[in-house]
């Protein structure tokens, strides 16, 4: 019995050692030489813009440097007018709501909440001159601002609250003679500042990562490949990939790790049996706000405060705001461990109208995915929370207003009436409003990509693999070794180790009485031992 046992062990041993040998895992794709080759090479613009004789005019109006610029590039507005970029919507569809068209014009956030009746200052990021309002004319290829995504001059800046139109004091002529591929500077002036300052949504993307050090992003820094958005976001027709989920909806033309690293990047098996589930930022982003701290909460219900009758601020020691008059209190937070969720690259959102439960929290945008789901993967994210004004009658939040030139105008920012800026908003977009508002906690979730780590600082097994403290804590849907006790596992496992100690201890017991009882029988001696081998016996 004994021995057909250890049998059995022996031909297990010996097929998994066969199974290891044979199933080679497909090889990691580390030709990182090959890569940092291809993206050390810096684009250098094949033509000198300010030898054209077009561009050598002085400019009186933006839109004369877009119609300078179409006498070459023509065709090219059509493009960019069929971009999100410029429609600020695009068409998507959500499970249980269909094919909508979303975007900043239906979906409300957070932060500065919606850009409906607030254009004259969210405009500041649009691709266009003049949206003022909802009449923006989005036919016009005047209006397309060729400037802000491809001046590399650096001298070209947005007016604060002037329609998307530049600052007066930008030189037009300087700008469309230095012009070229989109830089660094050129995403960051939106996407590093949304929100009303540097660092304020995303939280991986702010100013710090320009000329940073290579322990703030490995793509990024100065003394490395030193890449620009585009070697990631790359662009078809002014068709760019990549999404920002505060806004999208649909898991289509991504911008993706595996593009270039595969599914398989690592020497270790082991780590590439985790990329199924377990997403490259996980595990490659400890901690993201690594130079800048980002807005963690914002209190919308505690604006409005005066000194003297006057708006005011206050400020950390770090320069942070941590109120404003106009907006609330804020936490600021730094070198943050990220939240964790599942996501399969599509994402729900409120729409303006939808109708929400006041007694809980409202997520503005739900992160979709589980364990179960084979599109799903785990991802790091930034959790942004406060609260917002909601009608208390209808419960749906109110988008209102905020901004505007004069006083009078029901603008929050302006004359500090929370009834008077709901029921101007609500009207602009075509929705009741009751009279009667509140405040409610929403919370919003922005996935963390950026800001990669050296490969020496990557998240450690112990890490996520343990039962006190681990990253994946939340996600409990689940069994993780290390982390998680499962009752029937657990059995199995302590008596796996009784019994194989057992086998050990009865092992070794048995083959002690066995040899003394043989030494007995043979009357073992070991003089007689010695004197048989001298006798050749």
């Amino acid at each position: 019995m004994a021995r057909n046992i250890i049998l059995v062990f022996v031909v297990a041993f010996v097929a998994l050692l066969a199974i290891n040998y044979f199933h080679q895992q497909p090889e990691p794709n580390l030709k990182l030489e090959v890569l940092k080759n291809k993206y050390a090479i810096k684009d250098t613009a094949s033509v000198d813009h300010s030898l054209f004789t077009s561009l050598q005019q002085k400019f009186t109006s933006p839109q004369e440097v877009t119609m300078a610029c179409l006498e070459c590039h023509n065709g090219t507005h059509k493009e960019i007018m069929a971009s999100a970029h410029w429609n600020w919507e695009r068409v998507s569809y959500i499970e249980g709501r269909g094919i909508k068209n979303i975007g900043k014009k239906n979906i409300l956030n957070n932060f500065c909440i919606g850009a409906e009746s607030n254009e004259q200052a969210c405009a500041k990021c649009h691709i266009g001159f003049g949206m003022s309002d909802d009449q923006f004319d989005f036919e016009n290829k005047k209006n397309v601002d060729c400037m802000v995504c491809h001046d590399n001059s650096e001298l070209y800046i947005k007016g604060t609250s002037l329609a998307g139109y530049p600052d007066r004091e930008v030189n037009l002529t300087e700008v469309a003679q230095h012009v070229g591929n989109p830089q660094k500077a050129n995403c960051g002036a939106c996407h590093f500042y949304s929100g009303g300052g540097n660092n304020v949504k995303h939280g991986d993307l702010e100013e710090g990562i320009i000329g940073c050090d290579r322990e703030v992003d490995v793509h990024m820094t100065a003394g490395g490949m030193d890449m620009e958005c585009t070697a990631c976001h790359t662009t078809q027709n002014h068709d760019i990939s990549g999404k920002l989920y505060s806004v999208s909806s649909n898991n289509v033309n991504r911008a993706t790790c595996e593009s270039c690293h595969s599914n398989t990047p690592h020497h270790e098996q082991l780590l590439n049996t985790h990329t199924a589930k377990v997403s490259c930022q996980a595990c490659h982003i400890p901690t993201y706000a690594k130079v800048n701290s980002t807005k963690m909460n914002w209190k919308w219900s505690e604006a409005g405060r005066l000194e003297n009758g006057l708006a005011f601020t206050e400020e950390d020691s770090l320069g942070n705001h941590t109120y404003m008059s106009i907006k609330g209190s804020f936490e600021w937070d730094k070198n943050i461990q990220p939240d964790y969720v599942w996501f399969n690259g599509n994402a729900d959102h409120y729409l303006l109208g939808d109708t929400i439960d006041d007694s809980k929290i409202v997520t503005m945008n739900q992160l979709i995915g589980s364990h179960s789901d084979p599109e799903s993967k785990i991802v790091p994210v930034k959790i942004h929370r406060g609260d917002q004004i909601y009608d208390k009658k209808y419960k749906m939040l109110i988008q209102p207003k905020l901004y505007s030139f004069d006083s009078g105008d029901s603008a929050y920012w302006v004359d500090f009436n929370w009834n008077d800026a709901a029921a101007a908003g609500m009207k602009r977009i075509g929705l009741p409003y009751s009279g009667e508002y509140g405040f409610v906690q929403t919370e919003m979730y922005w996935p963390i990509n950026h800001m990669v780590a050296p490969k020496e600082q990557a998240v450690s097994c112990a890490e996520c693999h343990n039962s006190t403290n681990s990253r994946l804590a939340g996600l409990d849907d689940f069994y993780m070794p290390g982390r998680d006790k499962h009752a029937i596992l657990d059995k199995i496992g302590r008596y796996a180790i009784i019994l194989a100690l057992a086998g050990i201890f009865i092992h070794g017991f048995a083959r002690f009485f066995q040899t003394s009882n043989w030494k007995k029988q043979q009357n073992w001696k070991p003089e007689n031992k010695i004197l048989k081998r001298q006798h050749g016996e």
